[in-house]
């Protein structure tokens, strides 16, 4: 995995608004409504095209496929593997029913998005028996990618964490979340696997380990909660145990929302669990105002030495563009926090896409914000390796 030496790379979490054509199509699919599948695999491949280029164009550094060919980051399990159906019923995350006028302007936002707290539920026994598409979306942006002389530095693939899964696509098979977690776990290592296998970096979404605390636990105590998130670091640290630490990037967070977070849970509290993750790099936000403080947390629980971080300095779910300025103080204040510039990567706080219809920010405003990282990087860069402003 690089690492910043000599300037400040640049990466973000990994979706991507779709086109609206097909946007539609994916969630007609997820209904189960009939859809044209030459139509959605040109769709599919034209997405992944425009979208590999117009991170190059910002000034990505290290980039993705933006997962368009899915319908959302973690909901795109249930296509791919058996023993899914029904609907779960999620609860509302704390916040959202504190703050209920909140929760009505989120609800119709998202009217015509992809299914959110309404997924298939886990059924029967899960099983991944065909890594075919999979393979095609690795296929996809390797096509996107080659075709270009200019290249990234490096590139990744996101993946649904076993976590995130079992809270999202909820059990009604398994006799407890336990063996539920680890079933996840035993079949998505063959998909997280096969994006290693194909040279990619994995990065692996785990918003479980900070945003359960408010919606599936919110009413267990603590002590509990933090059970659940060792357990999910462990299914995490079984799911890879064949690919190398520095192959992995973990990302964690509160949930891509723009509601008040009132209830979430400290970074504190769950940090030293994290550290737990046999990973390269840790991807946190930093831009969320409820969190933006939490950098100094990382003072008292120092990164570990062997591993990368990645803070998020731009924020997901507002349509500012923050002003360089803004985002090289925030890089710096990371590199200062964790002691050495070359293990910080600046980042996005999570997705801009991470289900199809419900995304918060303007297509345009999401490229002049990855603009305005790669600037704040630059000053950032100037500042940290002393050579005046760019």
């Amino acid at each position: 995995m690089h690492r910043s030496e000599g300037r400040i790379l640049v990466t973000h979490v990994g979706s991507f608004p779709r086109p609206p054509r097909l946007r539609e199509l994916l969630i007609r699919q997820e209904r189960g409504e009939p859809v044209d599948e030459t139509e959605l695999a040109r769709e599919t491949a034209a997405a992944v095209d425009a979208v590999v280029g117009k991170q190059l164009d910002a000034g990505i550094d290290i980039g993705n496929d933006g997962e368009q060919p899915r319908v959302g980051f973690s909901t795109y399990v249930a296509r791919r593997m058996r023993g899914f159906g029904g609907e779960s019923r999620r609860p509302a995350a704390r916040d959202l029913i504190d703050f209920p006028d909140y929760a009505a302007l989120l609800e119709v936002r998202r009217r015509s998005a992809a299914k959110i707290a309404n997924a298939p539920q886990a059924l029967a026994e899960v099983a991944y028996a065909d890594l075919g598409e999979a393979a095609r979306e690795c296929d996809l942006f390797e096509r996107a990618t080659t075709a270009r002389s200019q290249k990234f530095i490096e590139r990744f693939m996101t993946a649904a964490s076993p976590g995130i899964i079992a809270t999202t696509l909820l059990n009604a098979h398994y006799d407890s979340h336990e063996r539920y977690v680890f079933a996840l776990a035993r079949e998505m290592q063959k998909e997280y696997e096969l994006i290693h296998s194909r040279g990619l970096l994995l990065q692996l979404d785990c918003p479980d380990l900070a945003m359960e605390r408010t919606r599936l636990f919110q009413h267990e105590p603590l002590d509990r909660f933090l059970q659940i998130v060792e357990t999910h670091v462990e299914a995490i640290n079984r799911a890879t145990a064949k690919i190398p630490a520095d192959r992995i990037r973990l990302h964690v967070c509160w949930g891509n929302y723009d509601g008040p977070h009132t209830s979430d849970i400290p970074l504190e509290a769950i940090l030293p669990l994290l550290y737990r993750a046999r990973v390269g790099a840790l991807s946190l936000e930093l831009a969320n105002p409820r969190h933006a403080h939490e950098h100094k947390v990382l003072r008292r629980y120092p990164v570990p030495d062997a591993l990368l971080f990645l803070p998020g300095v731009i924020d997901s779910t507002t349509n500012f563009v923050e002003h360089p300025e803004v985002v090289a103080d925030r890089i710096c204040q990371a590199a200062d926090a964790v002691g050495d510039p070359s293990r910080v990567i600046a980042s996005v706080d999570c997705g801009f896409g991470t289900f199809a219809g419900s995304e918060l920010v303007a297509e345009s405003v999401v490229w002049a914000k990855l603009r305005a990282l790669k600037e704040g990087a630059a000053l950032a860069s100037a500042r940290l390796w002393g050579r005046g402003r760019p």
